[in-house]
């Protein structure tokens, strides 16, 4: 077992924040007295490949610097590399992207040194991990937060052209994606549950928040084994304006247009084969039918102790 620490770095989260941030990073990590390696992303993804070599080399301690897209990948990397044990592996987050969803979850602060003063602590929270099975493409995505198919997937393939703006590109993207969206058509199982037709959103949570803050899953617990679905058949664009605050404070669940269910495993096929985007952790992932699956407290995140 290393005992050090393997730092991974996208220099491209928060607009390049990253990058400029990284000396005073690296700075405070020996101020704390971090024993580290650090590797750098040159593409995306590339953190997948960083985080299977560290576990190679037997680093069982990483820390992620960047979003939420860069924890998503180095997520992905761990479920597959060759390591069997996954819960052997503990990983930390110096929160630097647009949304810094996840970390919401856990009141991570976006203040670097507080955020490595809390993975100093170690204090350890076994979550739960979500995976998506594509059934043609034969494919495994595994995400820590939040994935989803319709509406919200085609927002973060919109989100991207506003990502300077900050969390404000998700409500652009919202806004701007809801004019003229065509809903699709999804057939949908799980528990003795069957849902077929025009559908607007399928959310599949694990997290709390998503799209830079909003709250659309209810009685979410990161650790209980089940996924919170909520699933949205139609919305008007003026319901959207009348209700965004809900949106933000936890209440858009209560809205008419919102059904809840709590799941471990749900099936969705994409009827017609029509076109769809599918989003995990903010993430575009390839159109295909899938099942998702939850793996219970499958990771040792380190968290505040609250």
């Amino acid at each position: 077992m290393n005992l050090k620490w393997f730092v991974i770095v996208n220099p491209t989260s928060g607009n390049g924040i990253s990058k400029k941030l990284w000396p005073k990073i690296k700075q405070e990590l020996i101020a704390q007295q971090f024993n580290f390696e650090v590797a750098f992303t040159e593409h995306e993804e590339h953190s997948t490949e960083l985080v299977q070599n560290a576990i190679n080399n037997n680093f069982l301690k990483i820390i992620s610097v960047g979003g939420d897209g860069s924890l998503h990948n180095i997520i992905n990397g761990i479920f597959n590399s060759n390591i069997t044990n996954y819960k052997s592996i503990k990983l930390g987050v110096i929160p630097i992207g647009t949304g810094n969803d996840w970390v919401k979850s856990y009141q991570i602060p976006i203040n670097y040194k507080k955020a490595i003063e809390i993975i100093k602590e170690e204090y350890i929270y076994q979550q739960d991990i979500g995976k998506l099975s594509l059934t043609t493409l034969k494919k495994d995505f595994y995400f820590n937060n939040l994935a989803g198919i319709g509406f919200d997937g085609h927002v973060v393939n919109k989100v991207h052209k506003y990502k300077y703006l900050g969390f404000l590109a998700y409500i652009i993207g919202a806004l701007v994606s809801l004019i003229g969206f065509k809903r699709k058509n999804l057939h949908i199982e799980f528990n003795e549950t069957t849902i077929s037709g025009k559908s607007l959103m399928l959310l599949i949570g694990i997290g709390k928040y998503s799209g830079g803050g909003m709250q659309l899953t209810e009685n979410v617990k990161t650790n209980d084994g089940l996924f919170d679905i909520s699933y949205v058949k139609k919305v008007s664009f003026f319901t959207v304006i009348k209700h965004i605050s809900k949106i933000f404070n936890g209440k858009a669940t209560q809205l008419p247009i919102f059904n809840t269910y709590k799941t471990s495993v749900i099936k969705v096929s994409i009827k017609n084969n029509e076109n769809i985007y599918i989003q995990a952790d903010g993430e575009l992932i390839e159109t295909d039918n899938f099942t998702a699956s939850i793996i219970p407290r499958a990771l040792q995140f380190i968290v505040p102790k609250l």
